[in-house]
């Protein structure tokens, strides 16, 4: 790292350009963040009873999520102490995670139950090779993991949120899950997320959602705190500016939108009760793939959340193009560096900040 950078990053500069691209930089980012960090995992209700399990990735790390037989939730490395395979996929209700490949069987506290043929080996040790543990831990409808357990708990991570989301009017416990969608971007995961922390360009590119949100900047509020990056909105008051239906007569929820570093996002939209949920993950150079997640309150019908999620999917859409383009103009290698403006763009430069002092630390 060059022992000015961090100088460099506070003065407005961006990133060095060729760190959206290279390997190696990312290889150091698995290291130096993903293993570290609190990442989203999934859905609660996936694990809600005894033997119940699910997979998934903290960034590039395979997970397997459990409840095991006792009720405790807990989290694993979802790789075999043999040879490395994967050991669960998707998800299900099992009493036992075995290894597809040479039936290496672990209980649910992770412990080795079985490997066959090992009784012939005198100094084979059972309980050496237990699947290798992560934290775990709910929050309401969500579940996060950290590959580090000496890292801290999960309060400490969220910091500000959980009280954010309560003064938006949101109850965790009303919101029941709708829909899931995976996609994968040409661009990386640093790209995608820089490109949610501002909406300096949402006036231009989001002329729906500028329709509703006022996006001006004395209107549009952002904050951080910790590893916790926040953005609260305005709903506009005129009316017959192309608002959907389902704003028309409601009881609003306060817009915010969140990202707990390094990659997860929440969003709170104005409209009856709602919260979706994305995880971004780095899916090779110069590309990215995640998951975002629908809540809504049990009662809110299927045809308003239909119309909430296209009002989200449209923006969806409009930002992958941006993040996309901006891959390319990155990995030009014309530009060593951008340049920030911290009024409007202080939310990229503390992300930045993060990133950088994660992979220039000792």
């Amino acid at each position: 790292m060059k022992a000015d950078l961090g100088a460099a990053l506070a003065a407005g500069a961006t990133l060095p350009a060729d760190w959206y691209a290279d390997p190696a930089i990312q290889r150091l980012e698995g290291e130096r963040i993903f293993a570290r960090a609190w990442q989203y995992a999934g859905r609660a209700d996936r694990v809600a009873h005894p033997g119940d399990f699910f997979t998934c990735f903290a960034g590039q790390i395979p997970i397997v999520v459990v409840r095991d037989l006792e009720g405790a939730l807990r989290g694993f490395v979802n790789v075999c102490r043999h040879r490395g395979h994967l050991i669960a996929e998707g998800d299900g209700n099992r009493k036992a995670l075995q290894c597809p490949y040479h039936a290496w069987t672990y209980d649910l506290d992770g412990t080795l139950r079985k490997a066959p043929r090992s009784e012939r080996e005198p100094d084979f040790d059972m309980e050496g090779f237990s699947m290798l543990q992560v934290a775990t831990e709910a929050w309401g409808p969500l579940v996060f993991v950290n590959p580090d357990r000496e890292s801290g708990p999960l309060a400490d991570a969220l910091g500000p949120l959980p009280g954010y989301v309560a003064e938006s009017g949101l109850d965790l416990d009303r919101l029941r899950f709708r829909v899931r969608n995976d996609w994968e971007i040409e661009c990386d995961w640093k790209i995608a997320i820089e490109n949610y922390l501002e909406c300096y360009h949402c006036a231009v590119a989001h002329p729906g959602f500028s329709k509703v949100i006022d996006v001006a900047p004395d209107e549009y509020l952002l904050r951080s705190e910790g590893l916790v990056s926040s953005q609260f909105g305005v709903v506009k008051e005129s009316k017959g500016n192309g608002k959907p239906a389902y704003l028309q007569g409601q009881e609003l929820m306060q817009p915010q939108y969140h990202t707990l570093f390094p990659n997860f996002t929440l969003n709170i939209d104005p409209g009856p009760g709602n919260m979706s949920v994305d995880v971004t993950r780095p899916a090779g150079p110069g590309r990215c793939a995640g998951s975002t997640e629908y809540f809504f309150y049990e009662e809110v019908s299927d045809e308003t959340a239909a119309e909430m999620m296209a009002f989200a999917n449209q923006v969806g859409s409009e930002d992958a193009s941006l993040v996309a383009s901006v891959q390319l103009g990155l990995s030009s290698g014309m530009i060593p560096h951008g340049r920030l403006l911290p009024s409007s763009e202080h939310l990229i430069q503390h992300f930045q900040k993060l990133v950088h002092d994660s992979l220039s630390a000792d």
